[in-house]
């Protein structure tokens, strides 16, 4: 498949489906997977399988029954709903999933987010084919409130990384590394400080340039939310800050590397309380940042200038590694 026909897809918070993109024009192509199909709503992570099918970690916003989430798998080639891949029922469930990742070794690791009445979470292991539940990963050493977001293992080392937040603190943040052959906890990679201000770390990706991309929100009126860049040791050596502070507010969730090693970012932004829509001046535009220049170019228009994105969060490409997240060209 030639570079002309690669598609972004992004899941939409706003009207629960997956919508599909010309990578490099931009063009809208229609929603790949329909509003609601198989009880999507909040669809977070995507990815497609060796088999070529879509894997979407299922949220469940804003359930009136608090019911758990799960993975739902999509025909890769229509969209159309094949089943669930991780079930929504027993207490193998991921009750919020966020970020997910499949490993060489065919395992589904899931950033389950929290648990019911906003208890910590959990990151969990599933076999990627059958979504047979293999258990939990421990942090024995880690001594904060345990809230996963976002997973990647590092092309070069081979490690499990895992973003962490403190819904209780939003000045924390994390990543974490684990063994994903043992399960066993590697300890801190990254700790927030007033060094690299890292704040409740979302979406991660290494770059081509073998340094790792993490999110990172605005701790007050007087930050701005931004793109923190880290090398292989975890010091901070770089930033892309999406905003000028005064300017009109625009954050990422997740983040992912595409064709010509550019950065592919869906803006979020303010909802209006009244009408639940987008209400920032950037919120739905994808932005396609060249790294090396910090420059970008707007791929899809925001929501208020006609753009057919809502609440973008995950992304992937067909050529999306399924464990790495790197963009094999």
């Amino acid at each position: 498949m030639g570079l002309r026909k690669e598609f972004l897809y992004i899941g939409d918070g706003l009207d629960n489906t997956v919508k599909r993109f010309n990578a490099l024009t931009g063009e809208f192509l229609g929603e790949f997977v329909s509003s609601g199909s198989g009880g999507l709503n909040g669809p977070r992570g995507l990815l497609f399988n060796p088999e070529g099918n879509l894997l979407v970690s299922n949220q469940n916003v804003e359930s009136d029954v608090n019911e758990p989430g799960n993975i739902l798998k999509y025909n890769g080639q229509t969209g159309a709903l094949i089943g669930e891949l991780v079930s929504s029922v027993g207490f193998t469930a991921s009750f919020a999933p966020r970020g997910i990742i499949l490993s060489n070794n065919n395992s589904l690791f899931v950033a389950d987010f929290l648990d019911i009445n906003n208890q910590p979470g959990e990151l969990r292991e599933y076999k990627g084919s059958t979504g047979e539940f293999q258990g939990n990963l421990l942090h024995p050493a880690f001594f904060a409130p345990f809230f996963p977001r976002g997973v990647v293992i590092g092309p070069h080392d081979g490690l499990l990384y895992v973003s962490i937040v403190n819904i209780f603190n939003g000045l924390d943040g994390w990543v974490l590394r684990f063994n994903p052959i043992t399960g066993e906890y590697l300890g801190e990679f990254i700790t927030s400080s007033e060094e690299n201000n890292l704040h409740r770390p979302e979406g991660l990706v290494w770059g081509p340039d073998g340094n790792l991309y993490v999110t990172s929100f605005r701790a007050d009126v007087n930050d701005t939310d931004k793109i923190l860049i880290f090398n292989r040791m975890g010091q901070l050596i770089d930033k892309i800050d999406l905003y000028s502070v005064g300017d009109s507010r625009a954050f990422a969730a997740a983040i992912l590397f595409g064709p010509y090693g550019n950065l592919y970012v869906p803006i979020n932004g303010p909802i209006d309380n009244e009408t639940g829509e987008p209400a920032g001046e950037f919120t739905g535009s994808v932005r396609v940042y060249d790294v090396k220049t910090k420059l970008y170019f707007e791929l899809v228009p925001s929501f208020l200038n006609g753009g057919p994105l809502g609440v973008p969060w995950y992304l992937t490409f067909r050529k999306t590694d399924h464990a790495t997240l790197a963009y094999k060209d």
